[in-house]
């Protein structure tokens, strides 16, 4: 029999569904940290470990629902984005009425989990981020930090892929005014724009160091 280590993400799913903990272990561990990034910029420090854990779960629950087809990663950060927004309404009286194209996690959640970045680049990236839709800022998530394409980010959240598409444009546009808001200077302002790239990846590096404490 293979190694845990060696074993597809469906077959570690298949074994924890049947019992088999040290396969459900495996899998967390493995895609632990994507989880953890895809809430620690989204909600407060006190309700980060209870998603996470929220996520795992609802997985292997509904583990048939997983078939294959795309990567397992895509399949459960698409349960940890369900989850954000059930938390999310959960908080609010009026449940029905978030919009998540036009609310931000600044709105719901004005302290981050524990993310403090090192960099002033990266700092107001993350404040640009999270002043922006939590839809948006989870199409540019996923693409900056897991590096999906824009029919795998539709699946996550549930929308045409052509949707994805131009609301990934329109949260480039949002982010870079959000960062010209922001800027304390001139200078920070165009540092920042001109690595986007790079300092998205710093701050991907620096959640991941989170996730590892």
């Amino acid at each position: 029999m293979a190694r845990r280590s060696e074993l597809d993400d469906a077959a570690l799913l298949e074994a924890w569904r049947r019992g088999d903990k040290r396969s459900g272990s495996a899998l967390f561990a493995r895609h632990y940290k994507a989880v953890h990034r895809f809430f620690s910029s989204k909600v407060n420090a006190s309700d980060l470990g209870d998603l996470i854990q929220s996520t795992f779960l609802a997985c292997v629950e509904a583990s048939e629902r997983y078939r294959g087809d795309g990567s397992f990663r895509g399949y459960l950060l698409g349960i940890a984005y369900r989850l954000l927004c059930r938390h999310y309404r959960s908080r609010r009286r009026e449940r029905a009425r978030i919009d998540f194209t036009s609310v931000t996690a600044y709105d719901l959640a004005p302290t981050p989990s524990q993310v403090v970045a090192d960099q002033a680049e990266q700092r107001l990236l993350l404040a640009a981020l999270r002043r922006i839709s939590v839809e948006h800022q989870t199409l540019l998530e996923l693409f900056y930090w897991e590096g999906l394409s824009a029919g795998a980010s539709a699946a996550v959240l549930g929308i045409p892929v052509g949707t994805a598409k131009s609301r990934i444009r329109r949260a480039r546009q949002l982010l870079h005014a959000q960062l010209e808001a922001l800027a304390a200077s001139p200078a920070l302002l165009e540092s920042t724009i001109m690595n986007l790239d790079g300092w998205a990846q710093g701050l991907r590096e620096r959640v991941g160091a989170l996730a590892e404490r």
